[in-house]
């Protein structure tokens, strides 16, 4: 039996994925890496690469090999747990891609054509080596859930905003000391984790944010461990109300901010995003 053949016996539906066909590849079947049959699987549309257990850790991929953009009907790739220091660029191939993780990987950059992935409304990029938030993220607009806590970040582009379906944004655990003023037009946010950064005050804007949830359950928003001055963290533990109240009166806003029903949608210039990402690929983010 051929090892193609073999490959496709082990396919299952994923009930955790609406019956998807399914791959999973752990400990022994990655020692010496992906198995080169393994991209003729063109029905394959889950792919789990991730360690299972603590007896697979010795068995953790360390390349992805480029023929990954091969599996072009992938809906979830899961790539937790590796040894991973690069995503090859063609991954941009995988145009119906929907959830990607990569999470406790060595990333410090992402592939500029990363932003193809117009499917996409899950990433995870949890405990990485990240230092600079990646800007080809900024464009995946299908995006509804995105994980970049435990990184080195110390700040977010003011492109964050063109991630219009953004639902939840996790930013726990990372260098943060500033938002852009942007991030207050993200009104589709329900959830917000800032906690154990470095942030000293928050965009006057901020209440604009009306639609986080703002209390004590596991998906409520989150801004503790932060050195908050502005506004002190008493009124920022009250929720987006009591800042917008704050900044007000602040600002000497009689009736709450000015512009909270301004449209904010952008007018943006697409060869002036392509340079934007051509110039954070040419200073040595990939």
């Amino acid at each position: 039996m051929s090892y193609r053949r073999h490959l496709r016996l082990r396919l299952e539906n994923d009930p955790k994925n609406g019956g998807k066909k399914k791959l999973k590849l752990v400990g022994k079947d990655l020692s010496g890496g992906l198995p080169y049959d393994l991209f003729d699987l063109s029905e394959l549309e889950v792919l789990e690469l991730s360690p299972e257990r603590q007896s697979c850790l010795l068995y953790r991929l360390e390349k992805l090999p480029k023929e990954i953009g091969r599996l072009v009907n992938l809906k979830v790739l899961v790539l937790d747990t590796n040894e991973l220091r690069e995503v090859p660029a063609e991954m941009s191939n995988l145009r119906h891609l929907e959830r990607l993780t990569l999470s406790n990987n060595r990333l410090k950059s992402l592939p500029r054509d990363f932003s193809d992935l117009k499917s996409l409304q899950s990433l995870h990029l949890v405990n990485n080596l990240f230092e600079e938030f990646p800007l080809e993220v900024c464009y995946l607009e299908s995006l509804t859930f995105l994980d970049v806590s435990d990184n080195k970040l110390t700040a977010l582009p003011t492109e964050v905003s063109y991630m219009g379906k953004l639902e939840t944004f996790l930013l726990f655990f990372n260098e943060i000391r500033s938002l852009p003023d942007s991030i207050c037009k993200m009104k589709t946010l329900k959830t917000l984790w800032l906690g154990k950064n470095k942030l000293t005050t928050l965009p006057k804007h901020f209440g604009r944010l009306k639609n986080l949830d703002w209390g004590y359950r596991q998906h409520s928003s989150n801004i503790d461990g932060n050195p908050l001055r502005k506004p002190p963290m008493e009124i920022c533990r009250r929720g987006p109300e009591d800042i917008g109240r704050y900044f007000a009166m602040k600002e000497g806003w009689k009736e709450g901010d000015p512009d909270s029903d301004y449209d904010e949608s952008q007018e943006r210039d697409p060869e002036e995003d392509e340079r934007k990402v051509s110039r954070h690929t040419h200073n040595g983010q990939m």
